[in-house]
């Protein structure tokens, strides 16, 4: 079945979507000054888990969408998720990119989703430049939700992330916790990515922090490497009764439990983490890549972040890379405080440094008295564990690097 395209800039609106928001920008915008167009993150419709209240699919929400600067007409539209009832919105700003194709230059936009998957879309268009097919993804079973039948997914570059957990995949650093991840697993719905929230409780899987979140990738433009980090975590996404609201939020205080005003359910959003604190799926969870966005292959793809003396490689993570002309990736990211450079055409880690709390931010570098220098903001996260701060770190260069 072919992508069945979102590119008609009149689109008309579902009938009955009265009481839905969101569709907002909330991750960074890019600008092209050379033609005057800006191109929008959408973020997902409200209510987050639960569309009833929303038919159809939601039009320019988990999208990017393309206007001109100057007025602000609609140009094109490209949705990443139909219907979005996962949080699946695109967190990661869109990336401006040349890429050299048959002899030409072509100029791209390059979304990375929380799904792990990877679109490059024609700048001038949106068209995909790899085929993008609507594929048949699991019906929702709860009564007045109709999830989308098929959703767009890439032909290339494959997903950074895996995108299905069942009980055979259950993880842990024992025997205990890897039968009890097991039994949880057991008891969910888990049908593969875009399994609809349930009233049992659904795996949503990447989870809603990705795939690629807040920062996205760097480019490379001299061997066309797309370098972005991605997590590999699980959700569980339960829906709750109206009616069951209040004794839901009685028996668990602290749990995160959305309101879902004006919907028939309020949705508990919890990670699938063992009884050690570790999450219930295999490790890596948390890797750095390169993909190839001409021959929409990944050219390599390394964990990113280390714990317990190196026991655990690939952490969660948030922030991006930046690439230096010379080659460099740097990338703090991972909740283990530091900041690291690795070689764009290997992906080996080459360098290290301690930071003095989280590092979930992009790095910049700039040069200033013939050295050049690498900063990054230090201040945690509270989501991510680290380290908490109020740090602006620099890191010089070797002065023979000065300007590379």
């Amino acid at each position: 079945m072919g992508y069945r395209g979102h590119f008609d800039p009149s689109p008309k609106s579902p009938s009955g979507a009265l009481e839905s928001g969101g569709g907002n920008v909330w991750a960074p915008i890019a600008a092209d000054p050379a033609t005057g167009r800006v191109f929008l993150p959408t973020a997902s419709p409200s209510a987050a888990f639960w569309g009833g209240e929303r038919p159809g699919d939601d039009r320019f929400a988990s999208s990017v969408v393309a206007l001109d600067g100057t007025t602000g007409t609609l140009l094109w539209s490209f949705q990443t998720t139909h219907h979005d009832i996962w949080d699946y919105d695109v967190a990661a700003q869109p990336s401006l990119v040349t890429l050299r194709q048959n002899g030409h230059d072509r100029p791209a936009v390059v979304v990375a989703t929380k799904t792990g998957f990877v679109f490059v879309l024609d700048r001038d268009t949106g068209h995909p430049l790899f085929p993008v097919t609507e594929r048949p993804v699991p019906a929702s079973d709860v009564p007045g939700e109709a999830a989308s039948p098929t959703q767009p997914v890439p032909s290339a570059p494959p997903p950074l992330v895996p995108q299905r957990l069942g009980p055979d995949d259950a993880w842990g650093v024992a025997f205990l916790d890897r039968w009890l991840c097991r039994r949880q697993i057991e008891k969910l719905r888990s049908d593969g990515l875009y399994t609809p929230p349930s009233l049992r409780g659904t795996i949503i899987y990447p989870f809603t922090g990705g795939g690629v979140n807040w920062g996205g990738g760097a480019f490379d433009q001299k061997d066309g490497l797309y370098i972005v980090n991605a997590m590999n975590v699980a959700n569980v996404v339960r829906l709750i009764p109206r009616a069951e609201y209040a004794a839901a939020r009685a028996a668990a205080p602290h749990a995160e439990i959305g309101l879902g005003l004006g919907t028939p359910y309020a949705a508990e959003r919890t990670r699938l983490f063992s009884i050690f604190g570790v999450p219930c799926n295999p490790p890596p969870w948390g890797t750095l890549a390169a993909v190839d966005l001409a021959a929409g292959t990944i050219r390599w793809q390394v964990p990113l972040g280390s714990m317990a003396f190196g026991l655990f490689r690939g952490l969660p993570n948030l922030g991006g890379p930046i690439v230096t002309a010379s080659g460099l990736v740097f990338i703090a990211a991972a909740n283990d405080d530091k900041l690291r450079a690795f070689d764009v055409g290997t992906g080996r880690e080459l360098w290290q440094a301690s930071l003095p709390a989280g590092g979930q931010a992009t790095p910049m570098t700039y040069v200033a008295g013939g050295r050049q220098f690498v900063v990054i903001a230090a201040g945690g996260h509270a989501r991510m564990g680290s380290k908490f701060g109020d740090a602006v770190v620099a890191f010089a260069l070797p002065a023979a690097g000065a300007g590379s």
